[in-house]
């Protein structure tokens, strides 16, 4: 992690300085800064615009990942894992500068997906926290999304479990619940889960949702009872 610091400093290095002793940018360059910045304003009204997030993220792995820890170019085939560390060390900069934002929950569900097979406990705090900061549920979906994609099914369940507001949030929390049950092999919860969202208000979304996972659930039921 001792890249860590020089990333930070990478990123959030003012345009002014990084022009001192360098050649004038290009007209391409000046685009890509002239980018940056507009998305950084973005970002600093809403950190968790996610078109914004994933636009600077590509920006400041691009940069990264055009520099070795010593700052010497990357260019040879065997300095491609240093490249993809550097690039992955400096998206988790950026989140970690952003996440600090009381209202962020998106960089918090970034700090997860990159951390999800480092460091377990602080990957459920993140996604914990971020569900915790975001009412509407969309920060629950994204960090279930991380959780089960992750192969790990049984934490995503605990998250859900524990923040999931039926009445007020989007049933696609219900969705990823009943597909997480099914994945631990976990029937009657699933179903449990699936009627769950007979509470829910948008009974047009759960009518969708039940027509895809409705037959899974009777399937796994039916899998066990034989």
């Amino acid at each position: 992690m001792a890249l860590l610091p020089r990333l930070r400093r990478l990123i959030r290095r003012p345009v002014s300085a990084s022009k001192v002793g360098v050649r004038r940018p290009t007209s391409a360059r000046r685009r890509d800064t002239i980018h940056e910045d507009s998305v950084r304003a973005m970002l600093g009204e809403d950190p968790n615009d996610v078109r914004a997030f994933q636009a600077l993220a590509e920006i400041v792995r691009r940069r990264a990942a055009e520099v070795g820890p010593d700052g010497d170019p990357l260019t040879a085939p065997q300095d491609e894992v240093e490249r993809q560390r550097a690039a992955d060390l400096a998206v988790w900069a950026l989140a970690e500068e952003l996440a600090g934002h009381p209202r962020a929950w998106y960089p918090l569900v970034e700090l997860a997906r990159l951390s999800v097979h480092d460091d377990h406990e602080g990957m459920l705090r993140r996604l914990g926290t971020a569900a915790e900061r975001d009412p509407s549920g969309q920060a629950l979906v994204e960090g279930l999304a991380v959780l089960r994609e992750a192969g790990q099914p049984v934490d995503a369940l605990g998250l859900g479990v524990g923040h999931w507001r039926v009445k007020d949030q989007t049933p696609v929390i219900g969705r990823h619940l009943v597909l997480a049950a099914l994945e631990a092999e976990r029937p009657l919860e699933a179903k449990h889960h699936l009627q769950s969202l007979d509470m829910h208000p948008d009974q047009d979304a759960v009518a969708r949702i039940r027509a895809e996972v409705g037959p899974k659930v009777a399937a796994a039921q039916e899998h066990v009872g034989g």
